[in-house]
C-alpha cells in the first residue's frame, strides 16, 4: 500500500527496490515501537529529577531510560504482562488530552512536532500533558505496589 501510495509514477525497475526498502523500514519501526512499549512499563517517577531549579516540564523521562532486552523467561514475562495490565487500567483514569499526548508521543513515537500538529495544540502543551501524564501514571502505579 505504501508503495502504491507514495510510489506510483515511479518507473517499474525501480519498484523492487522501492518495496524492499519499504518493507525494511516497516519492519524497523515494528522493533522500535515494541522497544517503546516495553520501555515505558517501567515505574517513572523514580527517574524524574528532584531538584526543584529545574523545569519539569521540559523533562522527558523516556527518553532518559535505557532499553531493557526483553526475556523469554515465563515467570518475567508474566510480570511484564501483569504491569502491562495495570498501565493500561491506569491510563483509562487519565483524562483524555493526556491519554492522547502519552500514547501519541510514547506508544507510537511521534515527534513533538507531529504530536502538537495531530492534538492542534503547541508543543509546550504536548510536553504538558505527557508530563502529567507521566506523573499520574507513577503515582496509580506506586499505589498498586509497583516498585522498580
Amino acid at each position: 500500500m505504501k508503495l502504491t501510495a507514495s510510489y506510483a509514477a515511479n518507473p517499474v525497475e525501480e519498484l523492487p527496490l522501492l518495496f524492499q526498502r519499504i518493507l525494511q523500514n516497516t519492519i524497523r519501526d515494528h522493533y522500535r515501537r515494541q522497544k517503546i512499549r516495553s520501555l515505558w512499563t517501567t515505574l517513572f517517577s523514580a527517574f524524574t529529577p528532584h531538584d526543584h531549579d529545574s523545569n519539569q516540564e521540559d523533562f522527558d523521562i523516556l527518553e532518559t531510560l535505557p532499553i531493557k532486552q526483553v526475556s523469554n523467561d515465563p515467570d518475567a514475562q508474566l510480570e511484564r504482562t501483569q504491569l502491562l495490565n495495570l498501565i493500561e487500567k491506569a491510563m483509562e483514569i487519565l483524562p483524555p488530552r493526556q491519554r492522547e499526548a502519552f500514547v501519541l508521543r510514547y506508544w507510537e513515537e511521534m515527534s513533538l512536532a507531529e504530536t502538537a500538529e495531530i492534538m492542534k495544540c503547541s508543543e509546550g502543551s504536548v510536553k504538558t500533558h505527557c508530563s502529567r501524564a507521566v506523573h499520574t501514571l507513577a503515582t496509580i502505579l506506586k499505589e498498586k505496589g509497583v516498585k522498580l
